[in-house]
């Protein structure tokens, strides 16, 4: 599997994102301003909101695309469904739960095999979970320390109303299917609509 290896601040300064979103709180002192000054032509507008997304998902080109293809097939707008693609994979899940402090930490602990959804035990961190399933983290896992601590550090985390969470059972229901309302960042989705339909 091919890693991205980029500094963290350094991307989200660039693509003008805060930290947070990534679920990192360092700040950064460097100006925020940097990139506003040079004249960005559209090409250029449209492929930052698709490296954005790509960089808070942690999705590479290939997955990515295949995402888009998938988003242009379904019925609604390609952008916005584009989005809840993203947004339901199981990663991104455990870390909207706040069961991971990162959502390339929620990748690492899908992997191990610590959840189950509707109560069988998944490993794949692209799994789109679906309305009504139930993610749970495995009995063996609740008693690690380093899932007490997540639970600590991310305890101020919103938890987005598409999800009905239990902090205390480490468990959550999919009540609906995100939308873009929901994210807490900002997005130009038809600008990479734009972009892949060239």
């Amino acid at each position: 599997m091919a890693v991205n290896r980029d500094p963290i601040l350094k991307r989200c300064r660039y693509l003008g994102i805060s930290p947070t979103v990534v679920g990192i709180d360092k700040k950064s002192n460097k100006n925020p301003n940097a990139n506003s000054r040079r004249k960005v032509s559209e090409y250029g507008m449209q492929l930052k909101e698709k490296q954005k997304l790509k960089f808070i998902y942690g999705v590479l080109e290939k997955q990515f695309y295949h995402y888009y293809e998938l988003a242009a097939k379904m019925e609604g707008q390609a952008g916005n469904n584009l989005i809840v693609l993203l947004e339901s994979r199981l990663d991104n899940v455990v870390f909207r739960m706040g069961l991971a402090s990162t959502r390339r930490e929620s990748r690492q602990l899908v992997n191990h095999g610590h959840f189950l959804v509707n109560g069988k035990r998944v490993d794949i961190p692209s799994y789109r979970v679906k309305v009504g399933d139930v993610i749970t983290l495995r009995d063996k896992s609740k008693s690690s320390t380093k899932f007490k601590d997540n639970l600590e550090i991310t305890k101020s985390r919103v938890v987005p109303a598409w999800l009905d969470e239990n902090r205390d059972e480490c468990k959550a229901t999919v009540t609906r299917m995100p939308s873009v309302e929901d994210l807490d960042y900002e997005v130009e989705a038809h600008l990479i609509v734009e972009l892949y339909s060239k």
